[in-house]
């Protein structure tokens, strides 16, 4: 939990509107107490977790991102590798959260230091279950390292 304040901030990185709308609800919607903050890609992201652009020199350190893996002008591998070759941001947990259930996919993204990788179900219903429970694992089982 950031010390700051008594909320879970996690980082949304998703560039699906609808998908993205969705998990917001989903987490709104959870037992945990947690603000999400929702970029559209992987330039975005990298801004966000640095505080680089201008918009985002006030961002909080999350304590999870949830990242989806195909997005425009950075995907999320390349933010992944960013994140865990980054010392100030390889400890923040990093979900990836994707439409893909391919092999290589899942390979690529624990090589590069993920630290559990979520295919995206296709009904709502289940997509909302499947945040909560990530939100509940990671904010009511697991410790999270600080700062």
């Amino acid at each position: 939990m950031n010390a700051a304040t008594s909320a879970f901030q996690i980082l949304l990185i998703e560039d699906d509107p609808a998908d993205a709308r969705l998990a917001q609800i989903a987490l709104r919607e959870a037992a945990v107490v947690s603000v999400v903050h929702h970029v559209r890609d992987g330039v975005e992201a990298l801004d966000f977790l640095r505080r680089k652009a201008p918009e985002f020199t006030t961002a909080p350190r999350p304590d999870l991102v949830l990242l989806d893996l195909n997005m425009p002008r950075m995907d999320g591998r390349q933010v992944l590798r960013s994140m865990k070759g980054d010392p100030d941001l390889k400890t923040i947990p990093v979900v990836v959260l994707t439409t893909s259930d391919v092999d290589r996919d899942i390979a690529a993204s624990y090589a590069l230091g993920a630290n559990s990788f979520v295919t995206k179900p296709m009904d709502v219903d289940e997509f909302c279950a499947v945040i909560r429970g990530i939100e509940s694992y990671w904010f009511s089982v697991v410790r999270l390292p600080r700062g």
